[in-house]
């Protein structure tokens, strides 16, 4: 029997940040033995919120570094360019006759990014955006997508449009069910709710030892633990949402010294710290050697989109064939 398909992808923003890692990456490593896996770098998507397009290859080339650093298997997983497989702007045409603009607007996801961007005024390519993600997980006929909760309505709208489709035209597409991450979101240096590069509050997977101390000396933690031996909060402490993730084996030991005002915020963070390097070190010395070998990466990339672009013309195919304009 073959394996289910999956379909996750990013935005290029460049380098990526810890919380990268533990809400996609560490997730998408694990699935790729388990489902055929295709990863998308999601460029058009850049232009639903920045029209400046000047980075977006460097971002690109600097975001699928750190996607193999990390452990994602080219050869098990091919890795593309939105823009590089026309199939995606072809369906999400199609798809976006599919839905109505009350739908679309109904979407909390939309509104809570323009929000936090500032946006006044939502373009129709942003309002839209749900329907390209729809384009792209259908193309790709993904079973299953690894989201985030807060994705999931995105996922709705890819079932909406994927049922509406087959009951117009004849059953083309799966109706996608969202894989929840297993790890909650990791909070900002600066206490926030979300670690975001545009907020200055991350630390890089790319982040040499030096930078990753200097980062967590200055993060946020219990305002009221003070003092050395005052009683700390540790289920409010960003600090000790690292060790639970990056240093388990110490976490009761943390705990119990945090409540009690034994174990001191400086050292707290230093062991932090020097568990996050521990971590992190793999993946320098891998992000490291790709640095150093543009053209194997570039290889890598060109490869994956062909093998992509190979599975978008046969959905495509079956799209025209069922529409009855093949």
């Amino acid at each position: 029997m073959p394996k289910k398909r999956i379909l996750s992808g990013m935005r290029p923003t460049g380098k990526l940040h810890i919380g990268h890692y533990v809400g996609a990456l560490e997730n998408w490593v694990g699935l790729q033995d388990k489902y055929q896996s295709f990863h998308l770098i999601a460029d058009y998507h850049v232009l639903t919120t920045d029209l400046k397009t000047n980075d977006i290859y460097d971002n690109s080339i600097e975001m699928l570094i750190d996607w193999l650093a990390s452990g994602l298997d080219p050869v098990k997983s091919p890795m593309m360019r939105q823009s590089q497989i026309k199939e995606h702007t072809e369906l999400n045409l199609i798809f976006s006759m599919l839905i109505t603009i009350n739908r679309l607007e109904r979407n909390p996801t939309v509104k809570d990014q323009a929000r936090e961007l500032h946006i006044e005024q939502i373009i129709y390519g942003h309002l839209g955006y749900p329907v390209l993600q729809a384009a792209d997980i259908l193309l790709y006929k993904g079973d299953a997508v690894p989201v985030g909760e807060d994705q999931v309505p995105h996922i709705e709208i890819t079932r909406e449009i994927a049922r509406k489709f087959n009951n117009q035209y004849g059953k083309v597409f799966p109706e996608p069910e969202p894989l929840l991450t297993k790890f909650a979101r990791l909070p900002g240096l600066d206490g926030s709710a979300k670690m975001s590069k545009s907020m200055g509050n991350t630390i890089l997977l790319s982040d040499e030892s030096e930078v990753v101390k200097s980062k967590i000396k200055k993060a946020v933690t219990d305002p009221r633990k003070i003092r050395r031996n005052d009683p700390g909060r540790p289920e409010i402490c960003l600090i000790f949402s690292y060790h639970n993730k990056f240093n388990p084996k110490e976490v009761s030991e943390i705990e119990a010294g945090c409540r009690s005002g034994a174990l001191g915020c400086v050292d707290c963070k230093m062991n932090c710290a020097s568990s996050l390097s521990a971590f992190l070190k793999p993946i320098i010395e891998k992000r490291k050697y790709l640095e150093q070998n543009l053209d194997e990466v570039r290889d890598i990339l060109n490869d994956g989109e062909k093998r992509g672009r190979a599975t978008a013309i046969a959905t495509m195919d079956e799209v025209r064939t069922a529409m009855k304009f093949g």
